[in-house]
């Protein structure tokens, strides 16, 4: 498995970079993971947008889908091949308003995932938990059989994190608040992010979902603190982690 991080900002775009968006691949499969803002253009630069196999959303906040319609819109108007008819965008059924907004005819198709049950598409065996955020989210471990891919997407810290991504070689972890951050909170700290890391015997922590307002290397060096074993990054544009 191979990701790059397309977007890596929480909230809104800063300084020229966008909001989350990674591209996963495999065995030639493409799979687009949120779809925040700049995700297009960056998507561009790595692949043709219209070589999508498919592309799964977190949730529903702008920031992990600023760039969705706009994605559509290529679809739609575009001349170049596809290499599917129709783009099968798949997320929760818990907000209909939003779900549905993710067909748009003859171009996209909505398809719907739950914590419930495993999704499986292309190369990958996608497991889903539903995490601490004001609205309904999931967090992702993703595995090609061989690799394990987890994605926290947006969350608050809680328990049920470590036994999701155990054993991970690569865990993605919002990290949107340095040590001092205390109080009832929607996104993890650098400290929890090594936690989690730690105590799920994660291989390499990517930090993500990334503050405008706190020093990133800050960050880091606090996170590195922590995690005992295995590297610990910042997420950056166009940055690509093999599994």
């Amino acid at each position: 498995m191979k990701l790059t991080v397309l977007g890596y900002f929480g909230g809104y775009p800063f300084d020229g970079h966008g909001t989350t968006s990674y591209l996963l691949q495999e065995n030639g499969y493409n799979l687009l993971i949120d779809c925040g803002s700049n995700t297009v253009n960056n998507l561009s630069k790595v692949i043709d947008p219209l070589q999508l196999d498919g592309v799964i959303i977190s949730h529903y906040h702008h920031d992990h889908i600023a760039d969705l319609g706009v994605l559509q819109y290529y679809w739609q108007l575009n001349n170049g091949k596809k290499k599917v008819d129709i783009l099968p965008i798949y997320g929760n059924t818990q907000d209909p308003l939003n779900y549905g907004s993710l067909t748009l005819e003859k171009v996209t198709v909505g398809k719907s995932y739950s914590d419930l049950a495993p999704l499986e598409i292309g190369p990958f065996k996608i497991e889903f938990l539903r995490t601490i955020h004001p609205v309904p989210t999931y967090a992702m471990r993703i595995t090609n059989g061989k690799k394990i891919l987890t994605f926290t997407a947006d969350t608050d810290y809680f328990d049920d994190l470590v036994d999701f991504s155990m054993n991970s070689n690569l865990l993605i972890t919002d990290t949107n608040f340095d040590k001092q951050k205390t109080g009832i909170k929607w996104h993890m700290t650098s400290v929890e992010s090594a936690k989690l890391a730690n105590d799920s015997n994660s291989e390499v922590l990517l930090l993500s979902h990334l503050p405008q307002e706190i020093n990133h290397n800050q960050l880091l060096k606090e996170a590195k603190a922590i995690k005992k074993t295995g590297k610990v990054f910042l997420a950056s544009d166009a940055l690509s982690v093999e599994l």
